[in-house]
């Protein structure tokens, strides 16, 4: 006699529903943070209180974020399986949406898939900019943290991809991630938001 419980353990191991339950959070926590965006862009324009702005620019900042930095991992996701790659889907919900299996892979293949999450994170910041528009602080905002979330990536990413050409260790690479080097990252990416968010103004 089958027992329900059993079955169930089974189907939550199995990698299309570990996927599609990776994917329904990250639909949820993006559509959550462009719902607070949304409440406190109404609250900003209908009050014009200053309390209103600043929260609205810090939803939009949040919201613009976390919709390039999905369109980056999900494009990752999108390069693995362009490239043939062999990879697991995460066991967790997390950010990331699958491990690279480094050792079953070429260096062609991470390539692919390594360039399809900054070309996934730069059509997130281009659609943003094509559906909002830049007449309030907030909206403003949400673009620069939109195009901060891009930089973060290509400032971790890119002199990975740099590094492995020489060395043509992509994991050993990865491996040298120090948190002074993603300090440095965080850094750029907010100096490049404030950039953008002043250009915009």
């Amino acid at each position: 006699m089958s027992n329900p419980q059993e079955e169930f353990a089974a189907l939550a191991r199995q990698p299309g529903f570990m996927l599609g339950k990776q994917a329904a959070i990250h639909l949820a926590v993006w559509l959550l943070s462009f719902s607070m965006f949304a409440a406190t862009d109404s609250w900003a324009v209908l009050t014009g209180l200053p309390l209103a702005t600043f929260i609205n620019m810090l939803a939009g900042i949040v919201a613009g974020f976390v919709t390039v930095n999905l369109a980056h991992e999900w494009f990752h996701y999108l390069g693995a399986k362009l490239a043939s790659g062999q990879y697991t889907i995460a066991a967790k919900p997390g950010l990331f949406v699958f491990d690279w299996q480094f050792d079953k892979n070429s260096l062609k293949q991470f390539y692919i898939m390594s360039i399809a999450g900054n070309v996934g994170g730069a059509l997130g910041v281009i659609g943003l900019f094509m559906a909002i528009s830049a007449d309030n602080a907030g909206r403003m905002a949400l673009l620069a943290g939109g195009f901060a979330g891009f930089v973060l990536g290509a400032l971790i990413e890119w002199p990975v991809l740099m590094r492995t050409r020489k060395s043509g260790e992509p994991l050993l690479e990865l491996a040298k991630l120090s948190p002074s080097a993603l300090g440095k990252a965080s850094a750029g990416a907010a100096i490049a938001g404030v950039l953008c968010w002043m250009l915009l103004s």
